[in-house]
Order: structure tokens, then sequence, then C-alpha cells
């Protein structure tokens, strides 16, 4: 696969926004678990951008505003017009007391603290903060951010902010700026898909951003969620292809699942696909990459680096060619579901 394919979103927005297989995601460079310097973080975006990317996705939560901080200063090098970019909104950065800032994941952030605002006014203003924080008068997508129960913490919360969105104008906010041609696309950015479905249901959303949730290892989203899209031209950035980690590190002692230490059945099941790939003289890490990239309508795959190296590794692991044969194997031994279209069976009609 070619890391600067061009696919679009969708085939129905105003201005169409072509994505590349690659993407770059922000959150790392918010400081996630650890600070990265300056001059790393500057050389990671070079890097992706040298590797041919060109879409880059941040969000205020990314560092209480460092990531699109640092976004600003890559922007300036690239040229805003050369790359299609996406922000979030639903958290506003509030200037507070140090003992009242909430970097959550982050380390080394602003004297922020994080509030939660799905709200017309709450949207409009997290959008133009944005704005200023990247130093550009607009972005491509805009994506309602962390409305799921994963990242609110039950059902219940999430259906509060899922209210709040339609019922304190949120949602009117965001149709307004795509009207306007202000952005050119709107969406959700979560780590579920029943959110997004139930999202569909409730408005005419272009595409989401979709984290971990269809990976090697989880394929439910096949159930009705990625037919939807489907039928309703909807296209999917995928973020978190190697479910936080197990699918690149494979079934190590100590090895990540959805940001936790992986269950024996998960450790079981990354061991016979490792197995299937070795068979095939291929990483696991890049089966990872790849196979997402099977279904039509996901566009484009964002994983996280916090280091040029780390930018051109994963450009290498999305040139590598994949023998056939695996996928077929994988798919031959239950792995992975009969109905997950595979990579080499994709023809990309953008």
């Amino acid at each position: 696969m070619s890391t600067s394919k061009l696919r679009l979103l969708n085939q129905r927005t105003s201005r169409p926004v072509p994505l590349t297989q690659l993407g770059f995601g922000g959150a790392p460079l918010g400081n996630l678990y650890r600070k990265v310097e300056e001059q790393d973080a500057q050389a990671a975006l070079q890097a992706a951008y040298d590797c041919g990317a060109r879409f880059f996705d941040t969000a205020p939560q990314y560092g209480l505003g460092r990531s699109e901080m640092r976004f600003a200063t890559a922007l300036q090098r690239f040229g805003r017009e050369n790359i299609q970019l996406s922000t979030k909104v639903g958290r506003l950065l509030l200037d507070c007391e140090p003992y009242e800032v909430t970097p959550e994941a982050f380390v080394d952030v602003p004297q922020k603290r994080i509030v939660f605002d799905y709200s017309y006014d709450g949207v409009m203003r997290s959008y133009e903060e944005s704005k200023a924080r990247l130093g550009v008068d607009a972005v491509d997508i805009l994506l309602v951010h962390d409305v799921c129960a994963f990242s609110q913490g039950s059902q219940e919360a999430s259906d509060a902010k899922v209210r709040e969105l339609f019922d304190g104008g949120g949602y009117r906010a965001l149709s307004e700026l795509r009207d306007a041609g202000e952005v050119a696309a709107i969406g959700a950015g979560v780590n579920e898909w029943q959110v997004c479905e139930r999202l569909l249901g409730l408005g005419d959303f272009d595409g989401f951003l979709l984290a971990g949730r269809y990976t090697l290892l989880e394929q439910e989203a096949l159930d009705s969620f990625l037919p939807l899209c489907e039928k309703r031209d909807v296209g999917i950035i995928l973020g978190g292809p190697y479910n936080s980690g197990i699918l690149a590190t494979g079934a190590v002692p100590g090895a990540k699942y959805n940001y936790a230490d992986a269950p024996p059945d998960i450790m079981e099941r990354v061991r016979r696909i490792e197995a299937v790939c070795a068979a095939h003289d291929t990483p696991l890490i890049a089966a990872a990459l790849q196979f997402v990239l099977g279904h039509p309508c996901i566009k484009t795959v964002v994983p996280g680096a916090v280091s040029a190296a780390e930018v051109q590794a994963n450009a290498a692991l999305m040139e590598r060619q994949i023998p056939t044969a695996l996928w077929q194997d994988l798919r031959a031994e239950g792995l992975i579901r009969p109905d997950a279209p595979l990579p080499s069976e994709l023809t990309d009609a953008a």
C-alpha cells in the first residue's frame, strides 16, 4: 500500500476531502504519558510530511492545547493549502489555578482546566480557540470529541452528552459551519462505534474518527455500523490500529490491550495471528496497519508517533508488500471474520 495514495472521505461533501492512506495523529505530541521535546515533535511532524502523509489530526485535549500549538509551527513550514487538517470540539480550555489543572493522561501541560461543553456556544468557542492555537483560518474536518461511554465513564453520561449536542445546539453549530463552507466535513472522534451509529440516526455526519474498534482483533463494527456507513457514504478515519499496543508488540509479557494489560484470551489470539504472520515472513505490526484499510469505508489510518523514526517506521510498514495468502490464512483459521474485507480484495474508486 502507498502512504501517499489519496482516498476521498466520501463522495458527497460540497468540498472534497482527500485523505492520504497514512495520516498523522497528534495525541502523542500533547505529551501523552511522557514529555516530548519540541524538536522531536517537529521532527515527527516533518517526517510525516516528507513520507507523503497529508492528513493531520489534533484536538484541544491533547496536552491542553500543546498539540495544536505544535501543529501551528509545522503548518508554517508545510503551507496550510498542502494538507487536510482536523481538530475537535467538546472540551473548552479555561485558565485556572495550578491546583485546578486537568491534564488527564498528558504531562507538562499549560495551566488550563477542561470543561466539557457540547452546546452551540461551546462548539463555536472551541472552534475559534482551536483556530487561534493552530494559526489557521479554518480546518477541513471538525469532529465532536469523546461523547462515547468509554470517555464519559458510563452509558448514562454518554447519553447525556449526546442529548446536549442536539438539544443544546452543538450539532446546529457544526451544521452551520459546514453549510457556510467554513469546514468541509463534520463528524465525531470517539472510541466506540456504537455511539457513531447512534449519531448517524440523529444527524447528517460525513465521517468519524474511530479509535481501536476495527482491527485485526476486533471486527464487531461489521455487524451493523460499517454497512450503515457504506449505505450512507460515510468515511472512517481509523485510529488505534494496534489496540493500544499488543498488535505492535505482539503477545509479550505486559502487552497492552485497550490501555490495560492484555487478558489471557487476547494474548492467545495474538499468538495465533503472529504465527500466521511469521509463516508468511510478515511482521504482525505491518499486517495490523494494513488490514484496516481493506474496508472500503476506512479511508486513512492514523497510528501514533512521537519521533521521526517512528513515523518513518510506520511509513515503511505501510509500503511493505503483504502476501495475499496471509489474509486468506487468517480468514481460514477463523482469526478474522469471514465477512471482513481483505486489503487484497479492495478496489479503490477514490
